[in-house]
């Protein structure tokens, strides 16, 4: 049986290996051998995740005649980067690309970091912001005031409380998409509604497309409950989601499930336009995939300027092909762990029936909370407040990043929570390890990726503004230095990815 979830074509891999030709070498670099620069420009688009791990190559002779090289040169690189663990062969099944055993996801990152190193560590591994207050306080006494009648029951909802369910129904209407009560279930967090749709529809063993990169804690969930990730590469940039690969991966690999995050995503901070969105749902349609569609950063839109196409849902009336998930948790507060679904009726009745084998209801507190915000303006207001909060602790982190760290690439998103960083070759885990020595904690580009990717990134959250933001450039600047002079960890020398 192949190996390989996902193919690369000769066309599309030769058009990608030629666009690495454009970043210049540095000075004094000699040209290695045609084989060697081929077996390097395979690996770094493997660990950029510009072509997945598990996708099949094109046949050596496919390969070099859209490469205009000879067979040798691709059969020599298809050796190497065997020999080094970068690719897999079977004899009847072709090669695909792997990543070695030596190159784990790091263990460390994006966990909350504990209160006692708040003082010593700036933590760069969450993107979540302090709460907006006075709004918390208010919602949180709003919500005391309407608790008496709830107290009276067994406060036990498991579609969520009816208020609350009826109120984000009538959002999404407001938006241009009816939307009925019976469509919304209410969860613990969006994490909460992903992890009970996977185990609705994602099966242990069942194939899930994932963006590639995608947001590390989803991956991770996904990952325990049993699924086979495919990964799809995102196109360069802000540009986002290459909708040719998409169609490729669901007609060839038939997931059950696809997730996405077509509103700021997560690291990248790209933005679907709406063509992408309906092209994406038409996709997934043809190929009997479920679309999973993250919304969390839908309403952290940092420019006022900015036009925001309709939510994927839009595109599908019938209800038939998108689920989505939605929380308070970004936009709001990490602590208001309360998110939702909205699907089909007969769906929502399946994910509820289940629930009962795993956390019963979300707590009614909190629900109470958030549909105060609803009904209130408060939530518009909080929301605006952490809009001017995101905008400008952006504005601060790209402007220190720029000023300390030249060398290191990205593009500046118009919303969402997070820069996602090309360290200008620089080992991304390594980075990680030395930030944590020199009092920064910054997730590595692997964790969110499919094994291993992405090694040449980081994510930097908008969680720090004025003087602290100014600080953390300066302590990863730092913590380069280490990594260039390969005092980063273990004494070896730092690993670069330049083809």
């Amino acid at each position: 049986m192949a190996q390989w979830t996902s193919a690369v074509g000769a066309t599309q891999l030769a058009r990608l290996l030629v666009s690495q030709q454009k970043r210049p070498a540095g000075p004094g670099t000699r040209r290695p051998p045609a084989y060697r620069a081929l077996a390097d420009g395979i690996r770094l688009l493997v660990l950029e995740g510009r072509v997945p791990v598990a996708a099949r190559l094109p046949a050596e002779r496919e390969l070099a005649l859209a490469l205009s090289v000879s067979r040798t040169t691709v059969a020599a690189a298809y050796e190497a980067l065997r020999t080094e663990g970068f690719l897999e062969s079977r004899r009847g099944a072709g090669s695909w690309t792997a990543v070695p055993a030596g190159n784990p996801l790091p263990a460390r990152g994006l966990e909350p970091l504990p209160p006692e190193a708040l003082g010593s560590m700036i933590d760069l591994g969450t993107a979540a912001l302090q709460a907006p207050e006075p709004w918390l306080t208010r919602a949180v006494q709003g919500a005391l005031e309407e608790l008496p009648p709830y107290a009276h029951t067994h406060g036990d909802y498991p579609a969520g409380l009816p208020a609350l369910r009826s109120m984000i129904a009538e959002r999404y209407t407001a938006r241009g998409i009816p939307t009925m009560p019976e469509q919304i279930m209410v969860t613990t967090g969006a994490m909460g509604a992903i992890d009970a749709i996977c185990h609705l529809f994602g099966g242990r063993g069942e194939r899930i497309a994932v963006e590639s990169p995608s947001y590390a804690n989803i991956l991770q969930l996904m990952r325990e409950a049993g699924a086979r990730l495919v990964p799809v590469a995102m196109a360069e940039g802000l540009t986002g989601w290459d909708l040719d690969r998409w169609r490729q991966v669901l007609r060839e690999a038939a997931p059950r499930i696809a997730y996405v995050v077509a509103d700021f995503h997560n690291p990248t901070g790209a933005l679907a336009d709406e063509d992408q969105r309906r092209r994406l749902v038409e996709a997934a349609r043809s190929a009997g995939t479920v679309l999973v569609v993250d919304e969390t950063m839908s309403e952290l839109y940092l420019e006022p300027d900015l036009h925001m196409p309709r939510r994927v849902c839009a595109f599908d009336p019938a209800g038939s092909t998108v689920i989505t998930v939605g929380s308070a948790s970004k936009a709001f507060w990490a602590g208001m762990r309360i998110g939702w679904v909205r699907a089909a009726p007969d769906v929502i009745r399946s994910l509820v029936a289940a629930r009962a084998y795993a956390d019963l209801g979300t707590p009614v507190l909190e629900q109470l909370a958030v549909n105060w915000l609803f009904s209130t303006g408060g939530w518009e207001e909080a929301v605006e407040l952490r809009r001017g909060q995101a905008r400008d602790n952006r504005d601060a982190l790209v402007a220190a990043v720029r000023r300390e760290l030249p060398d290191w690439e990205f593009e500046v998103p118009r919303g969402g929570l997070t820069l996602w960083v090309r360290t200008g070759g620089l080992s991304g885990s390594r980075l990680a390890e030395a930030g944590e020595r020199v009092g920064v904690r910054v997730p590595s580009g692997p964790r969110f990726g499919v094994d291993g990717a992405f090694e040449g990134y980081v994510r930097l959250p908008f969680t720090v503004s004025g003087a602290v933001a100014e600080e953390a450039a300066t302590r990863l600047a730092a913590a380069a230095r280490l990594v260039e002079t390969g005092a980063s960890g273990n004494g070896e020398s730092p690993r670069t990815f330049v083809a």
